[in-house]
């Protein structure tokens, strides 16, 4: 498809609202999903190295 101006590009012939807002969702969604992924890396690491250190040391 071809657009005259960036305002048609936006309006994509009346489906803009629906493209952009589905884009948005899946933007948000793929970010949302690589914080989650971190925190659950963080406390993974975190809860190993508290095991590690029971083992070593013995129960607090």
């Amino acid at each position: 498809m071809q657009w005259g101006s960036v305002s048609e590009f936006m309006v994509m012939g009346g489906y803009g609202l629906y493209v952009w807002t589905s884009f948005g969702v899946s933007a948000f969604c793929m970010l949302w999903e690589v914080f989650a992924l971190r925190r659950r890396h963080a406390a993974a690491i975190a809860e190993t190295r508290e095991s590690i250190h029971d083992q070593c040391v013995g129960p607090r």
